[in-house]
């Protein structure tokens, strides 16, 4: 199907926005709607397969031959190449065009698949981890390229929203998929549906293309310096984050010498940009005010979501429910996530911005405070709501905080764009990774905490305790470590709502001031 031939004239509305980006011609119902169907494929495909990966981490080390803390370098590798990947997708976009970079991806992930059934290991495992980072971060961008062709010219920051929106349903759903369709032949059912993944997204991207970009010479000889420096400092540090509440923050010294070689790595990129007259990376901008707070609401709200993706699965894991248990509890999850994508399309404007990251950060407060006196006995039903409630916050969020970081870029003009691409991936992925560092190793702290506190309850002459004693400790000591760990995800679940509705407040307190100083200078 052909979008627009070249003897088309574009309207100086229909032009891309930025070089490297489609134009935007009017396109016929039909079309249009098939633009939606491959944002959608391509929206949920850009994290499921990493995301089928993450929930089953725990049995696919087994079919790897490496320990949970060897298989916890998978997620992190993800991360880091995914953090790191704007900053070349975007210039290669530009130089090379949107067909060529996201067909190269798509080709590089199925063959990192095939890799695993000729040498399966973890080496293999790996390597997909990585090119499926900077796969998922070209494809997130092709999801809202592709909604751009859908909304006509006022209405195209619907697509940052709802683009954005899809791309969060790939934990959720990678939860609904049966492990043992995953597990067959030693998990070589999971492989192949990421070589699907692939593939299938290359026939839709391929069968509706997008109309053409502009394209220009992007790249200078510096940029692969920053790129080279800048990558494996994201390795490191990601590796830290995955690995520090597995093996102990303070035990292990290599944790350690890994955050020291990270610094002068990112000092030295800093410098590098700092002197150039056209860097990969504005950091004058990024060190302004309004950018900073801008990253650090993003940041708060991602590490605060951490909690349905560590605590609430952790908390039920506890109670000994397997994945297969969670399905109703995560499709809940999914068609929250869509109502609140909704929402935050449907309330959409530059005014309402702040307000709408004011009440998501509100309602994962709500949500998180509502499982903050869970027991040893809650099931997936007791965790609808609250989960719910974190699902709609999520989208509701992340959305409207895209959009309204992309202003911000928009006023800078389009040399800002890498700058804002990269802020957004690494306060996003990065703090994911960090909100689970924390949160997991708060829990573990609280937990030890809590055995210590409830051993010393135990009164050797109480009969039960006496009985338990004589029949070895084994079930006492699992029943201790099963409610300290419970107690232990309460005290994380406070945490979280606490750290959510500080965001808030902290939002609420920059539109009071923002509010009063505009009407002090007018």
């Amino acid at each position: 199907m052909t979008v627009a031939g070249d003897d088309y004239a574009f309207q100086p509305e229909e032009r891309p926005t930025f070089v490297g980006s489609p134009a935007a011609p009017a396109h016929p119902l039909g079309r249009r709607l098939g633009y939606a169907a491959v944002a959608v494929l391509v929206g949920v495909a850009a994290t499921l397969g990493n995301a089928l990966v993450n929930v089953n981490l725990a049995n696919l080390s087994g079919a790897l031959g490496a320990y949970i803390d060897q298989a916890s370098w998978l997620p992190a590798l993800y991360v880091a190449f995914n953090a790191g990947a704007n900053l070349m997708l975007v210039k290669a976009r530009m130089q090379f065009g949107i067909p060529a970079v996201t067909c190269t991806l798509l080709i590089a992930y199925a063959m990192a698949g095939l890799l695993q059934f000729v040498v399966p290991g973890f080496a293999a495992a790996a390597v997909i981890r990585a090119v499926s980072g900077m796969t998922a971060a070209g494809l997130t961008t092709m999801t809202i390229y592709n909604l751009l062709q859908v909304f006509p010219g006022r209405l195209r920051p619907l697509a940052l929203v709802i683009g954005i929106g899809l791309t969060q349903l790939g934990t959720p759903l990678a939860r609904l998929v049966p492990v043992e369709m995953l597990a067959l032949h030693e998990w070589q059912g999971l492989h192949l549906m990421e070589i699907g993944i692939a593939l299938a997204v290359l026939a839709a991207i391929t069968a509706l293309p997008l109309p053409p970009s502009d394209r220009a010479p992007a790249f200078q000889p510096l940029d692969f310096a920053v790129i080279g420096l800048m990558l494996p400092c994201l390795v490191l540090v990601c590796g830290v984050l995955g690995q520090g509440r597995l093996l102990w923050w303070v035990d292990t010294p290599w944790l350690g010498w890994a955050l020291a070689a990270a610094v002068p790595l990112f000092t030295l990129a800093w410098l590098i940009e700092r002197r150039r007259d056209r860097p990969l990376i504005r950091v004058h901008w990024l060190t302004t005010l309004d950018m900073a707070r801008f990253a650090a609401a993003a940041l708060l709200v991602r590490v605060s979501l951490a909690e349905q993706t560590y605590g609430a699965v952790g908390l039920l894991t506890a109670g000994g429910l397997i994945n297969d248990q969670l399905h109703p509890l995560f499709a809940i999850v999914v068609l929250a996530m869509l109502g609140g994508t909704l929402t935050a399309a449907l309330t959409l404007s530059e005014r309402r911005l702040p307000y709408q990251i004011i009440a998501a950060s509100l309602l994962i407060a709500a949500g998180a405070w509502l499982d903050s006196d869970a027991t040893s006995l809650v099931r997936p039903p007791q965790l609808y709501l609250s989960q719910a409630l974190i699902a709609f916050g999520t989208t509701l969020f992340i959305g409207p905080a895209l959009v309204l970081g992309f202003l911000r870029m928009v006023a800078k003009g389009p040399d800002h764009l890498v700058t804002f691409m990269v802020l957004f991936s690494i306060t996003q992925n990065v703090g994911g990774l960090a909100g689970s560092a924390l949160l997991g190793s708060l829990q573990v702290a609280s937990s030890h905490w809590h055995a210590q506190t409830l051993s010393e309850h135990l009164v050797a002459s109480d009969p039960q305790v006496v009985a338990r004693l004589t029949m070895g400790g084994g079930p006492l000591a699992q029943a201790l470590g099963r409610e300290a760990a419970v107690l232990a995800f309460n005290d994380v679940f406070l945490f979280v709502a606490g750290l959510a509705l500080l965001n808030a407040l902290y939002v609420s307190y920059v539109v009071l001031f923002t509010t009063l100083r505009r009407r002090r200078g007018s």
